[in-house]
């Protein structure tokens, strides 16, 4: 017992350690980003048909997540990815949506006179899809071609269930859609920053509390949790520098793979409420608007702008007032999580289950 204690403090203290190693050195990153962003004119385009306070921020630098994504990638394949081969995943998809978000981010700044500047959204979906499928056969397929995954979720109030091959599309969709939530989040100062710092700071309790622990993955959590901690810093309005596409994709495929490999992805929906929110309040006024246009002849909206920050900001709430309501939202939901995957989580090894008994972890297999 106290062997098992001691391999429980150490996991834990090197997921801390790996947290307050990130925050130091995205600190670092981010002194010298803001610095070469600002040298090169990587500006931020700004809506000109969006809230008027938001034109004072034209010009600030973007894709600051080129230091969260940097000290991640760094960190973890220096002390979180040696005979723990299961890390490779989501570093991988981390990396392929950074790649993607910040071409994105370039073609904008070159072509800002354009209406259609960046990727269509039609290719960058498509981009995101392909990506998305391939980590998704990773998690499902058996070694030595994937994570041998095999379908599994942890249901509330049900327990564990394999839902075999429907993984895969289940998986595909769920990355895309948490990258582009987080993507959507992404609009006023420190927003998309903090909720994703609870989120993951709520996935990396979940995988410290699983049953058997999924160590490695927890220690990547705050490893991405001090990371974004540091990114705040910067991005405290009035922010110094933006996320940009290639923080916002990355981070928002990262936390749905982390989600995935746990196997609490159900658990998501309410971890990241904001996200989830922000993403389905778009979608609602795009479709509404169309509908209405085809029936009525002219677009109609229900909210008076979307994303949802942006409606409360026309309502007359401060960009302060909105970012501080949605994280107290994003924080309480964050614990709401973290308590039920301790209330429905697997029995220990030891416990009375009928028939069955403890599954192996995808960490466990993937290494």
């Amino acid at each position: 017992m106290d062997v098992l204690r001691a391999v429980l403090v150490q996991d834990m203290a090197r997921a801390l350690l790996l947290a307050a190693a990130a925050f130091v050195l995205t600190l670092f990153v981010g002194a010298w980003w803001v610095r070469f962003a600002r040298q090169h004119k990587l500006g931020k385009q700004i809506r000109l048909d969006g809230p008027q306070s938001h034109l004072t921020k034209m010009g600030t630098p973007t894709m600051g997540g080129v230091m969260i994504v940097s000290t991640v990638l760094v960190l973890t394949m220096f002390f979180n990815l040696v005979d723990r081969w299961s890390m490779l995943l989501p570093l991988a998809v981390m990396v392929s949506f950074a790649v993607l978000g910040g071409l994105d981010d370039w073609l904008t700044l070159t072509k800002s006179q354009s209406k259609t500047y960046g990727f269509t959204v039609r290719y960058k979906f498509f981009l995101m899809l392909v990506i998305a499928f391939i980590a998704s056969l990773a998690l499902y397929l058996p070694k030595p071609f994937g994570l041998e995954h095999d379908g599994l979720v942890q249901i509330p109030f049900l327990g564990e269930r394999n839902i075999g091959v429907w993984f895969i599309p289940i998986a595909t969709l769920i990355i895309v859609f948490i990258s582009n939530a987080v993507n959507i989040t992404d609009g006023l100062d420190s927003l998309a920053g903090w909720n994703l710092t609870m989120a993951f700071g709520a996935y990396g309790v979940m995988t410290f509390l699983a049953e058997p622990r999924l160590t490695n993955l927890m220690a990547l959590c705050f490893t991405l949790v001090g990371a974004c901690a540091a990114f705040l810093w910067y991005n405290a309005h009035p922010a110094q520098v933006f996320m940009g596409d290639l923080g916002s994709l990355a981070l928002g495929a990262v936390l749905a793979v982390v989600a995935l490999q746990s196997q609490q992805w159900l658990l998501l929906p309410v971890v990241g409420i904001i996200f989830i929110v922000e993403a389905f309040s778009t979608l609602i006024q795009t479709g509404y608007f169309k509908w209405t246009k085809r029936r009525y002849g002219e677009g109609r909206r229900i909210f008076k702008m979307a994303p949802l920050h942006h409606h409360f900001e026309l309502l007359g709430w401060s960009q302060v007032q909105v970012t501080q309501r949605f994280v107290l939202i994003g924080t309480v939901a964050a614990m709401v999580g973290i308590s039920l995957a301790i209330t429905f989580a697997r029995p220990s090894p030891g416990s009375e289950r009928a028939g069955n008994q403890p599954t192996v972890m995808v960490e466990q297999v993937g290494e």
